[in-house]
Formats: C-alpha cells, sequence, structure tokens
C-alpha cells in the first residue's frame, strides 16, 4: 500500500492553537491516527518548545542542511539579485525567523527600497521574523517594510500579487528544502499552483536538499544527542497540551528510516507497548500495538537535474542553480515562462 502525505504547509514557528490555520487541526489529527499507517500533520512538530529543538538541530554535526542553505544564500545573494532586473517585491513561503532571508534582503536593500512579505501560520514566527530583521532595516542604505500574513502558502502568495505595484516583478522565496515535505506528485502539484499566481517574469528562488549516502541521511535526522528524538517525540506532547490527548511520551521511541525507492527521510514515533490515546476535545480514541509507528515528517531527497525537469513541468524556466559542495544542497533560480 502507498503512503502518501501531502502537506499543504510546513511552519518553523509555534503553532497558535487561536489561529485561523488552525482550525481545522482537531480533524486532520483523527484522519490521521484513523489509517492503517497513523500519522500526525508535521506542523505540530513546532510548537515554541519544538521550534527551540529544531533551533538545537541546525547547530548539531549531523545536520548540515541548515548550514549548506545559509551559505548559499550569503554567498550568492548578489548574484540571485542581479538575475532579476527591475523593482522587486519579496515574498517568502514559510519565513519563520527570517534569518536564513537576511543577505537576500541586505543585497536587494543596496539597489532599491525593499518590500518583504513574510508568509507563516505562526504570530510567534512573524513577530521574530520582523524583530530579527530589525538591525537590517535600521542599518541599510534603503529603507526595508516588512508586512507579515498569517495564513497559508497560496492564499499568502495570491494577496501579495494583489498588493504589488504594476512595474514590480515578484521574487518568491522557497527556502530550507521545505518542498522536500511534499510527497513528489504533491509538490509538483503546488509548484504548478504556485506558478498559476505568478506573471511571465516573475521568480522562484527554491532550496532543496540533495541525495546522500544513506547512513549520512540516517544520522542527520537521529542524532548521537538525542536533540533530533526530543523535537519528534514533541508532536505528542505538542498534542496533548493543544487537544487535550493523552500521549505518554515515555512509551514512544523516535526512529528514523530511509525509502530507497522514494528517496526520502521519514520520521515515525514508534510505540513500545499496547496502548490506547484519547483525544479530550472530542472523545476521539485509537489503539496502537507494540511496534506500530505514528509518521510525523517526510523529507524528500533530489537530484540537480530532477529539479530543472520540475521547473520546466511546472511553467518555469531554470535560470541558475548553485549547490554546496559540503553539504549537498541547491538553490534553484527559476523565472516564470
Amino acid at each position: 500500500m502507498a503512503l502518501t502525505r501531502t502537506l499543504p504547509f510546513h511552519d518553523s514557528g509555534q503553532l497558535d492553537a487561536a489561529s485561523p490555520a488552525s482550525s481545522g487541526l482537531l480533524t486532520e489529527v483523527c484522519q490521521g491516527l484513523s489509517k492503517q499507517q497513523k500519522e500526525l500533520p508535521s506542523r505540530l512538530l513546532y510548537d515554541e518548545l519544538g521550534s527551540a529543538l529544531f533551533e538545537a538541530i541546525t547547530l548539531l554535526p549531523e545536520y548540515g542542511l541548515t548550514r549548506a542553505d545559509e551559505r548559499l544564500l550569503r554567498t550568492h545573494a548578489e548574484a540571485v539579485i542581479g538575475q532579476l532586473p527591475g523593482p522587486l517585491l519579496v515574498t517568502e513561503l514559510g519565513s519563520g525567523t527570517g534569518k536564513k532571508t537576511r543577505p537576500i534582503l541586505e543585497a536587494l536593500q543596496r539597489r532599491q527600497p525593499v518590500r518583504y512579505f513574510p508568509i507563516d501560520i505562526s504570530t510567534s514566527a512573524l513577530r521574530r521574523c520582523r524583530q530579527e530583521l530589525e538591525e537590517v532595516t535600521a542599518a541599510g542604505p534603503q529603507r526595508i517594510h516588512i508586512v507579515g500574513l498569517e495564513t497559508d502558502y497560496l492564499n499568502g502568495l495570491r494577496e501579495v500579487a494583489r498588493q504589488r505595484h504594476a512595474e514590480e516583478r515578484l521574487l518568491v522565496l522557497f527556502l530550507g528544502s521545505t518542498i522536500g515535505n511534499f510527497d513528489r506528485p504533491a509538490a509538483l502539484a503546488f509548484l504548478r499552483e504556485l506558478r498559476g499566481a505568478l506573471r511571465q517574469g516573475d521568480a522562484l528562488l527554491l532550496g532543496a536538499d540533495l541525495e546522500k549516502p544513506e547512513a549520512l541521511l540516517l544520522s542527520a535526522y537521529d542524532d548521537a544527542l538525542g536533540v533530533t528524538a526530543a523535537f519528534n517525540l514533541n508532536v505528542l506532547g505538542h498534542a496533548n497540551r493543544v487537544l487535550g490527548a493523552n500521549f505518554d511520551l515515555s512509551a514512544f521511541r523516535h526512529q528514523a528510516r530511509y525509502d530507497r525507492r522514494q528517496r526520502r527521510i521519514e520520521m515515525h514515533v514508534l510505540s513500545l507497548r499496547e496502548q490506547g490515546v484519547t483525544i479530550a476535545k472530542n472523545g476521539f480514541s485509537c489503539h496502537l500495538r507494540r511496534g506500530e509507528t505514528i509518521w510525523t515528517e517526510a523529507s524528500h531527497k533530489f537530484n540537480p537535474e530532477e529539479l530543472n525537469a520540475w521547473a520546466r513541468h511546472s511553467g518555469f524556466l531554470p535560470r541558475r542553480q548553485w549547490v554546496d559542495q559540503e553539504w549537498p544542497f541547491a538553490e534553484n533560480l527559476w523565472l516564470a515562462d
């Protein structure tokens, strides 16, 4: 039986239980726990604790993805902006704190006043994004105007497109290999929808993690210090806090798997015993067998040629591709055809 996870958005900040984006969470969780392969939405990974744990993961020697992403952006920000003449409006899907975006904004700031629209489902992430970029706003030669949008990716992008000035080209940032959290068919469908919100000549800067030896990937998602394990198990703690579930975290163990056919890392939480779980908000219950897992996140890996083909299949022209040599990772600049 094929496993599919269609993730409409991924957030690197806190899920705010009262936000509009969380209104369907209870239904999503109950549906996921009712499947043959039980699953929980990956956005549950990112409450305040989960976000702090993820920041710690990015510092681990085993996890080179974030550092590679940041190296490429620092090294090639000027080249990215140089490929896109004329006034630019910048938006970012799943901005998180905005830290990795800073080199792009600084490069553009040397050319023009900047309008930057971070899109995230988390109020706290958008607040931290503004704080992170205040220094750039104050110190740079041109003003940076930041307008945060608390919504999902495509609705946010359409709103940004409505607010563009007639002469502006849109630069969409989709960094950190978030595209890898989608199954491949869902990723292509998403990219086509994204292209549909753009005009010819607009641009997408897409970060994507590349294929690596299996042992290297497994260590990146199951580090020696156990930080990733704590991050993954927090999905259960977060469900307890926001939904009134009764997951016993001591009865689960983190598990990272590599699926060679799908070329993806999967994170699961494995049940260490027979147990029942209930959710107080609606009385939902489910049973887990010893050794049964709940799937929490997928991270697909790519090759450079595949990404160029994806650009053409989704209505873009691949313009430039920069690959980090220390930790194979690609920044891909595509133009809307």
